[in-house]
């Protein structure tokens, strides 16, 4: 499936639900990869917002995004239109800081991209995928998103009596959305009016524009335009602020008594397990290997790099590697607290000499493993030779570990060189042979 953008540009205007000012809004064709970004022509420089859930700072009955001082007030509806017209490149200009209201509904919206004839691009649409359940909840409103080939909302809608509950479970593709969800018409409690007013919202509103519930009755310039209008909204408004993810979402939408609130704290969770499953990817990369421009390796990376686990492991940092990755300079802090000088020896403790060839083993270890995956991996010497020790290595000690790879058998079998020292003096030296094999071998 491509990206898709628009072939020409188009406009509308119309009065603004919250502000209550005149609005011209234009869509414009955008680049690949662009997604949709609003443009704020009235303020100087025009400043672009993009709809992202970092960017959000007002959900009071609409969702409004900001970039520094400018800002987009009730974004939902636009949102919505190109997202459920799959819509992914795209430029809103306007001359306000809210879209016309125009109806309630995104149904004119999607008039606009239908005359602007949206066109395919030549790079693949990406999605959101929700790989694992979510859930999000506040007091008797909940979301839920499961992983799902697709784009599904299921929904309850109700008001505090639940005497309008409506349920609907839908798939959103552009046919089904432009004909059964953005015609769905906004819709407010009357008794929920005049605290709205003295919020300064709806200052644009009208029954032209919002469906009233007063007790039993619908207040409306024309009837409903489906007996589950209402939850259809609900639908359209969550389309709407899941673009807030910057990509569309393939999923299922569980959703109880959703509102933008609610919407936008499920969009920060989609993002946040999808930011940690590609922190957790990329540290597995990162520890697979040492990097071919890594020189230093503290404490953790070694850790990521070698199997050794306490207590033995016999280097603390990583000093210095070669360009060519052929040399390696490292040191291991020799204290009282190894566990080895409870019994070696009791009052004259000495490091073990076959501790200071494995400290170098490991060492050459982690230069072999700089050329191939750590992951799964354990280094075993084959041979030692040449091994020899001039002095005693006692607590309080800095062990220097110097190691060079002189022969490799493709990448599995490696001859070293190293020697340890203590002050600059070589206080041990060996020639190694050793192997890397998987650790179910």
């Amino acid at each position: 499936m491509k990206q898709r953008t628009i072939l020409r540009e188009a406009s509308i205007s119309g009065k603004s639900l919250h502000t209550g000012e005149e609005v011209t809004l234009t869509i414009k064709p955008a680049p690949v990869n662009h997604g949709v970004v609003f443009r704020r022509i009235d303020l100087y420089g025009k400043p672009e917002v993009r709809p992202d859930a970092a960017n959000v700072t007002e959900l009071v009955r609409s969702t409004t995004i900001a970039n520094g001082h400018a800002k987009v007030h009730t974004v939902e509806h636009v949102l919505s239109s190109m997202h459920g017209c799959g819509v992914d490149n795209v430029v809103v200009e306007m001359n306000a800081s809210e879209p016309p209201i125009l109806d309630g509904s995104a149904k004119h919206f999607v008039n606009l991209i239908q005359e602007a004839e949206p066109v395919d691009q030549e790079a693949d649409r990406e999605f959101v995928e929700v790989e694992e359940p979510l859930s999000v909840t506040s007091g008797n409103r909940s979301m839920i998103v499961l992983p799902h080939k697709g784009f599904r909302i299921t929904c309850t809608s109700a008001d505090d009596r639940g005497v309008h509950t409506q349920h609907l479970s839908i798939d959103i593709d552009p046919e089904t959305y432009i004909s059964q969800i953005a015609p769905a018409r906004t819709f407010t409690i009357y008794e929920d009016i005049e605290e709205l007013l003295k919020l300064g919202k709806i200052q644009g509103g009208s029954l032209d524009s919002a469906i009233v519930i007063r007790g039993d009755k619908i207040l409306s310039k024309e009837p409903l335009r489906f007996d589950d209008e209402f939850v259809r909204h609900k639908i359209l408004d969550i389309i709407g602020d899941l673009l807030l993810l910057g990509r569309p979402l393939q999923g299922h939408v569980i959703a109880v008594r959703p509102g933008h609130a609610l919407n936008s704290e499920l969009a920060n969770k989609i993002l946040q397990a999808r930011s940690s499953k590609q922190n957790r990817r990329k540290s597995s990369s990162i520890s697979s290997t040492v990097l071919p421009d890594e020189k230093v390796l503290d404490i953790r990376r070694v850790l990521d790099t070698l199997p050794h686990r306490y207590p033995f492991v016999l280097v603390d940092r990583v000093l210095d590697i070669d360009d060519e990755g052929t040399h390696l300079r490292a040191v291991k802090n020799v204290t009282i607290n190894e566990p080895y000088f409870q019994g070696h020896f009791p009052g004259r403790p000495v490091m073990p000499g076959v501790l200071q060839v494995e400290a170098m083993a490991q060492a050459a270890g982690i230069l072999m493993l700089r050329r191939t995956s750590s992951v799964g991996k354990v280094a075993f010497f084959m041979s030692c030779d040449k091994v020899k020790f001039r002095q005693a290595v006692e607590p309080g000690d800095q062990l220097e570990i110097d190691v060079e790879l002189v022969k490799m058998r493709g990448n599995k079998i490696a001859q070293a060189k190293g020697q340890c020292k203590v002050a600059g003096k070589v206080v041990s030296s060996a020639e190694l042979m050793f192997t890397l094999v998987d650790s179910g071998e």
